[in-house]
């Protein structure tokens, strides 16, 4: 397999190549219309307002540039490099046995890689985020939410990593079959266990308190015939600015909340239109398209790291002399996106398209008129830049470019946003 080498390195460098041609496309097109704000805005976005959303752009370009370049570097560091081979050859001089060789190489890499994404972390949550009046975040705050970032990686990811491990080893050919039954349960375990025990480690969650909310949410639930435990306002204004509301947990349990920023700056009706829209989700069946589509990936890519772990050439075109399960695990996870990079397009857009047929959902359900004026007004309030770059956006907006999505609510019978 000598030609993986030079196809994996020209894979690496031509995703880099389109990741910063691309950032320099979108920059260009903000700094161009920084001092012009589009018309379906102008009466909701001031031009101070709509410079700071091209700045903030702008800044998290910049950084987004250098970490593409400091991953991509990484990643060559780490593979062909040499960088797995060096880790591997040191821990083995502690003459330990498997799994826990190959847990204390891999932990050893991830920790590597951590360190070095760890001052990006820091540069964007307290320079760049604060320079945009966005950071709320203590040094206090953001170390313990490392550390038990951290504790957690160990107590929930160290146990699958050793099962994962054994199952490679003493599974027999068929190890990837049992590896993926062990990942499903896995992930719909957390699914459970996520908004009962795991995130109120990092957030608090409250009822939400105010009655003629509650009884319009309660109200739209009963006609979109969907069951909730409960509707739940979460801290996030501890960190940040930024406002979002999301859905959590499987089955019958699943939860909505509410980011507290999010509360204090839409009123009624406008919560409850981007409620619709996030319940069109799910009567539209898109997060069970996205759980199967992952489903199917993750069945696909553990084959094919089957067969990879019995070809002597898969390591020694990527760096690394001693054939092992757990290079082979590390040396998946650091090739594959180099390639799976070039699908970007596709996902994005099936995406939008799910998000599309959400906002139609909306409109069904609550206000189009309010719909809009509540994205005017996160795309403000978040400084989101109303004006991408079209390459740009097709390649990775997950949601629609704001002028077209807001041309399409008010083609539905939407106001003008004010």
């Amino acid at each position: 397999m000598r030609w993986l080498t030079p196809l994996f390195i020209l894979a690496v460098l031509g995703s880099l190549a389109t990741e910063l041609w691309l950032s320099r496309r979108q920059a260009r097109a903000v700094a161009c219309h920084r001092d012009c704000v589009p018309g379906p805005f102008a009466g909701s976005v001031s031009a101070s307002e709509h410079g700071k959303a091209a700045d903030y752009t702008l800044a998290k370009l910049r950084l987004g540039r250098l970490v593409s370049i400091v991953d991509a570097a990484l990643t060559l560091l780490l593979t062909v490099g040499g960088g797995i081979a060096a880790v591997d050859a040191l821990w083995r001089h502690a003459r330990l046995t498997q799994p826990w060789l190959g847990v204390l190489v891999i932990a050893s890499v991830a920790l590597l890689v951590q360190l070095t994404n760890l001052p990006f972390s820091v540069w964007r949550t307290f320079r760049l985020e604060t320079r945009f009046g966005f950071n709320r975040t203590t040094p206090g705050l953001f170390l313990a939410d490392l550390g038990r970032s951290l504790a957690l990686a160990v107590l929930l990811g160290g146990p699958l990593l050793v099962a994962t491990l054994v199952l490679m080893q003493r599974a027999g050919t068929v190890w990837w079959v049992w590896a993926w039954g062990l990942w499903l349960a896995v992930m719909f375990l957390m699914a459970w266990a996520w908004p009962v025990f795991i995130a109120p480690l990092f957030n608090r969650f409250a009822p939400l308190e105010d009655q003629a909310l509650r009884q319009r949410i309660e109200a739209l639930l009963t006609r979109c015939g969907f069951a909730s435990r409960g509707v739940f306002v979460v801290d996030n204004s501890r960190r940040s600015s930024h406002g979002n509301a999301y859905f959590t947990g499987i089955g019958r349990h699943k939860r909505i909340v509410f980011f507290d920023t999010l509360l204090e700056r839409l009123a009624h009706p406008e919560v409850e239109a981007v409620l619709a829209h996030e319940l069109g989700h799910f009567r539209l069946k898109h997060v069970r398209q996205r759980l199967l589509l992952s489903m199917a990936l993750s069945f696909v890519g553990l084959a094919l790291l089957g067969w990879l772990t019995g070809q002597a050439g898969f390591y020694a075109a990527l760096g690394v002399a001693v054939p092992s399960t757990h290079a082979a695990l590390l040396l998946f996870v650091l090739v594959v996106p180099a390639f799976t990079f070039f699908i970007t397009p596709l996902a994005s857009l099936w995406s939008r398209r799910h998000e599309f047929q959400a906002d139609a959902f909306a409109t069904r359900h609550a206000s189009a008129a309010e719909l809009a004026t509540a994205l005017v007004k996160l795309h403000r309030d978040n400084a989101s830049t109303l004006t991408p770059d079209p390459v740009y956006a097709a390649f990775y907006y997950s949601h629609p470019p704001p002028l077209a999505r807001i041309a399409r609510l008010r083609a539905s019978g939407a106001a003008p946003a004010s």
